[in-house]
């Protein structure tokens, strides 16, 4: 008999949800200024100067977008795939356990959703995105202006693709690992189940399905399931039971 695909819910989540401490920046490394933020969003805006400013998400933007838009469609990236390929040791991880989140890399497509912000201070807008989505300086998840297709036709958006010579890219990992990391990281925002479980769920409703991530949402959900039947503690966090 074939085996039945388990699915990730929000009771398996709970059984793995905590916080940690906010280790702060890893060594050799530190938080972006103020003025720098500014910086980047002007050296955007040299680029390409939109009339009107839309956004590509393909994971905690479209369930915690933090901003306002006039509208939302479905969208499609192509030569970028959705991945876990960020190794994060703040918000969802730590330096003693790691997490991984999720970043357009090359090649593929994604489907997504685009947001049309308000026409107003882009420069602003594109400020407020950079200090929300880049988490280090050098930063591995940079942002740049890619070409997406939707039903109003093929639109210019700003994403946030992985720098493969970042340090913080994790490269492509197996499935199997990137369930055994994200079924056990967390940090001061919370566990990597959450963030995962999350991204699946508003995908689903916006009838977006990615293979791949439908699989590792199914690994970490055996995952989680053989540690709560075992009574396992994992020994390299504290787990607490919800």
């Amino acid at each position: 008999m074939a085996h039945r695909a388990r699915k990730l819910t929000a009771e398996l989540v709970a059984r793995v949800e905590r916080m940690e401490a906010d280790p702060g920046p890893e060594p050799g490394t530190r938080e972006h200024t103020e003025d720098e933020f500014a910086a980047m969003a002007d050296a955007l805006l040299g680029d390409y100067r939109p009339d009107e400013l839309w956004v590509f998400a393909y994971g905690s933007l479209i369930w915690n977008p933090e901003f306002d838009f006039l509208e939302s469609c479905p969208a499609t990236a192509f030569g970028w795939h959705r991945s876990f390929c960020l190794k994060l040791t703040r918000w969802r991880g730590t330096r003693e356990f790691p997490a991984l989140m999720l970043a357009l890399d090359r090649g593929g497509s994604c489907q997504g959703l685009v947001y049309r912000l308000p026409p107003r201070d882009h420069a602003t807008q594109l400020t407020q995105l950079l200090v929300r989505e880049i988490d280090a300086n050098p930063p591995t998840n940079v942002p740049r202006w890619i070409g997406v297709r939707t039903n109003k036709g093929l639109l210019r958006a700003l994403a946030f693709v992985a720098a493969r010579d970042g340090n913080a890219y994790a490269g492509r990992l197996p499935p199997d690992r990137v369930a055994h990391v994200l079924a056990r990281a967390a940090g001061h925002w919370g566990s990597a189940a959450q963030y995962l479980f999350r991204t699946v769920t508003m995908l689903e409703e916006h009838g977006i399905r990615d293979r791949n991530l439908w699989r590792i949402q199914s690994l970490v959900a055996d995952e989680i399931e053989s540690a709560g039947l075992d009574g396992h503690q994992f020994p390299e966090a504290r787990f607490m039971q919800r």
